[in-house]
């Protein structure tokens, strides 16, 4: 390692595996992946450490694994935050222009910023991102206001705020590794860093990304990260509504799940059946297909539903012109772009990773880890602001066998 190199992790401990990507960050303007690792997570509910050792054993392990696949020892992690404790508010400030020509200064940016995130929280709460939305100056919305002219500053914060001990659990699970967290990150926001592009977030779109236990979703209007939010329901739960309904183990009941699950009903014959194994053995079963895509539908419909409850009227259709991106492990269910379309009544896609990803990354369920990574590759600039691609270099070089 020389001087200018620093090897960062991105570690995403979820409800169903823990995730590690390891990113050498070289001259603090590039990032090469160049290690891997991933782990079946245990003591891990809906985003939340319930059991610490079980929980460590996964994590250590798959950061192990990474570390041993890029050959280096990782200098900090980058840790993505997610589950039900986390909420959010908005709090806005204002400030008359100081100087005599009405002209907008550092100051008084400084100040109406430090007014607007100065709100406190609840006994027991820390603040993991202040989001700053843009300003707005004599009552136009301005990217950056210094140098201006006017006489009316203003300026919103949408605050994230999450459960003091439940964020230092997953703090003292990397600790425990030995390796220090460098900066916390919203799971929602590393997701959708990777799956639009600065004009979808300028045009206005929601990014929801579906995860095993917790689906996290964030709505960009104007270039930035407008709103966010987590339910704590996810891919699992039809994985338990199909074990539940059909009897089955939960080992099984996933195996149907990947093979025929689907997001909207596309089997119009009810007598259509499938086998569970296929094999034909002792212990082979058939199901019906329509019953095994309902359970899916109904479940992915309540998703986006809850979903759409939570944004409220910050989500009107006419605000988000480049629509609803869906991504995570559960965005491969066939039919859930179809399923977001109709209940949003907006266009919508699976999110897609950058083409200068390598393509053993390319998925979905990868977009969480990747965001992560981007972050840390920008970690001096305030996380919540719109995302600027440097020139060159992000990305450029990607480990070939990941």
């Amino acid at each position: 390692m020389t001087a200018k190199t620093r090897y960062i992790g991105a570690v995403e401990i979820g409800t169903s595996k823990v995730t590690v990507l390891v990113g050498e960050l070289s001259n603090g303007r590039s990032l090469s992946i160049i290690g891997y690792g991933e782990c079946q997570s245990r003591g891990v509910i809906k985003g939340a450490v319930v059991d610490f050792r079980a929980a460590s054993d996964a994590t250590h392990s798959a950061l192990l694994s990474a570390e041993q696949s890029a050959g280096v020892r990782i200098d900090e992690v980058f840790l993505a935050q997610t589950g039900g404790h986390l909420e959010g508010f908005y709090n806005e400030a204002s400030v008359s222009v100081s100087a005599a020509n009405n002209m907008v200064s550092p100051m008084d940016i400084d100040t109406v910023c430090r007014l607007a995130k100065s709100k406190n929280l609840p006994e027991g709460r820390m603040v993991v991102h202040n989001i700053r939305r843009p300003f707005h100056l004599d009552g136009r919305l301005v990217p950056d206001p210094e140098h201006l002219v006017g006489q009316r500053l203003d300026v919103g914060y949408w605050t994230v705020h999450g459960q003091e001990n439940k964020i230092a659990d997953n703090i003292h699970v990397i600790r425990g590794f030995n390796v220090p967290v460098a900066e916390l990150i919203l799971a929602s926001l590393a997701s959708g860093t990777m799956v639009t592009s600065a004009e979808d977030r300028q045009n206005g779109v929601l990014v929801i990304d579906i995860g095993a236990g917790t689906t996290d979703f964030v709505l960009y209007r104007d270039g930035c990260a407008y709103l966010t939010g987590v339910i704590p329901v996810g891919g699992s739960h039809i994985t338990n509504d199909l074990s539940l309904g059909l009897r089955l183990t939960e080992g099984q009941a996933e195996k149907l799940k990947h093979r025929f699950g689907r997001a909207t009903i596309a089997t119009k014959d009810k007598a259509e059946k499938v086998w569970l194994n296929g094999d034909f053995a002792i212990g082979d079963r058939q199901f019906p297909k329509q019953a095994i895509e309902q359970i899916g539908s109904v479940r992915i419909w309540e998703i986006f539903e809850v979903v759409k409850k939570k944004l409220g009227p910050a989500f009107t259709t006419d605000r988000v012109a480049a629509g609803v991106v869906v991504t995570g492990g559960t965005a491969k269910l066939p039919g859930i772009a179809e399923a977001a379309a109709k209940v949003f009544d907006a266009t919508a896609r699976v999110g897609e990773l950058p083409g200068y990803i390598n393509e053993n990354l390319r998925d979905p369920g990868y977009a969480t880890g990747l965001g992560l990574l981007y972050f840390g590759l920008n970690s001096k600039a305030e996380a919540a602001q719109p995302v600027r691609r440097r020139s060159g270099g992000f990305f450029s070089k990607l480990f070939a066998s990941v």
